[in-house]
C-alpha cells in the first residue's frame, strides 16, 4: 500500500496543475519534473510523507492520540524536509519543533485534502467504526472540518474495503456512500480542485472504471489539477484489490527515490503495516 501511494505521489506530482498540453506525456514511462516547481523526478510530497507518519504510529503501536500523532507529523517533517506542502502549512512546520506547538498554534479549519491524503494507512484496521474513528481522529488535528472529515473517513475506508474484501469492486461506492455522505456513486468529471471531498471522488471515479493500477494511475493525473494527491488516494486504496491487476511499469518502482525514507524504507514499513490485518 505505501509503496504505491508513494509511486502515486511521485508520478503525479510533476503533473499537478499543469497546462492541460503537458497531460499528453502522462504515459507512464517514467517520472519527470514540475515544469514550475522543479520537483525532482521520482521524489514523493506531503502525501506519502504525512501516510507514513500515521503508518509508523500504527506498527510502533503507539496510542493513536492527538498529542502522538502531532508529535510524529513534526519529526517526520524535520528528519526529511521537503516541498509539497501547502505553502503555509510548510512555512508553519519549518517553525514548529513539537507536536504541543502544532497542537497549540494550528488553525484548522481547512477543507482541503491533507487529511485525506494520509489515511489510507488506517484501512488495515479490521473494524469500520475503528477505521472511521481514527480517521476523524487525525482529520480533527488539521482539517477539522464536515468536509475534511469526511474525505479522510471515505480514503480510509476505500483502502479498507479492499484490504478486507468487503465486496467487489463495483460496489465500493456504495459502500462508502453506507458509511459516510458523498458522491461515491456519480462519476468525477472535470479537473481535480484541492479540496478534500473532490480529490477523494476523482480517486474512487479511477477506480471504478479501470481495473489495471496503470489504468488507475494514468485516469487519476488525466484528470488534471490536484492529481498528485488523487493518485496518492486511488493507488493505496486499490493496492490491495483482488479485482485489480498490479501492474505498475517496473521503472516507476526502480526510479522511486531511495534514501533514508525511499523506497527500501517505505516497503519494509509496509511489509509492517499490512502484517497488523
Amino acid at each position: 500500500m505505501l509503496l504505491q501511494i508513494a509511486i502515486g505521489d511521485a508520478y503525479g506530482a510533476p503533473f499537478e496543475f499543469v497546462n492541460r498540453s503537458l497531460l499528453a506525456e502522462n504515459d507512464l514511462r517514467g517520472y519527470r519534473s514540475h515544469p514550475r516547481h522543479g520537483h525532482p523526478p521520482g521524489h514523493y510530497t506531503d502525501d506519502t510523507q504525512m501516510s507514513l507518519a500515521i503508518a509508523e504510529v500504527l506498527v510502533e503501536r503507539t496510542p493513536f492520540t492527538r498529542e502522538n500523532l502531532a508529535d510524529k507529523f513534526v519529526a517526520a517533517f524535520h528528519r526529511d524536509p521537503r516541498e509539497g506542502y501547502a505553502r503555509g502549512f510548510h512555512a508553519f512546520l519549518m517553525q514548529t519543533r513539537t507536536g504541543a506547538a502544532l497542537l497549540a498554534n494550528i488553525r484548522p479549519n481547512s477543507k482541503k485534502s491533507g487529511a485525506a491524503m494520509r489515511a489510507a494507512p488506517l484501512g488495515v484496521l479490521h473494524d469500520a467504526a475503528d477505521v472511521t474513528a481514527l480517521a476523524t481522529l487525525q482529520a480533527r488535528l488539521t482539517h477539522d472540518t464536515k468536509e475534511g472529515i469526511d474525505s479522510a473517513v471515505a480514503a480510509a475506508l476505500v483502502s479498507h474495503y479492499f484490504l478486507h474484501e468487503r465486496g467487489p469492486r463495483v460496489d465500493v461506492g456504495k459502500y462508502l456512500s453506507e458509511h459516510v455522505p458523498g458522491p461515491w456513486q456519480t462519476p468525477w468529471n472535470g479537473e481535480v480542485s484541492g479540496e478534500g471531498m473532490d480529490c477523494v471522488h476523482a480517486a474512487v471515479t479511477a477506480i471504478l472504471a479501470h481495473d489495471t493500477l496503470s489504468g488507475i494511475l494514468r485516469a487519476c493525473v488525466a484528470f488534471g489539477g490536484d492529481v498528485d494527491t488523487v493518485a496518492a488516494i486511488a493507488m493505496g486504496g486499490a493496492s490491495h484489490a483482488r479485482d485489480i491487476t498490479s501492474d505498475l511499469p517496473a521503472v516507476l518502482v526502480t526510479g522511486l527515490e531511495n534514501g533514508p525514507f525511499g523506497r527500501d524504507y517505505i516497503q519494509a514499513l509496509d511489509a509492517k503495516l499490512l502484517a497488523l490485518r
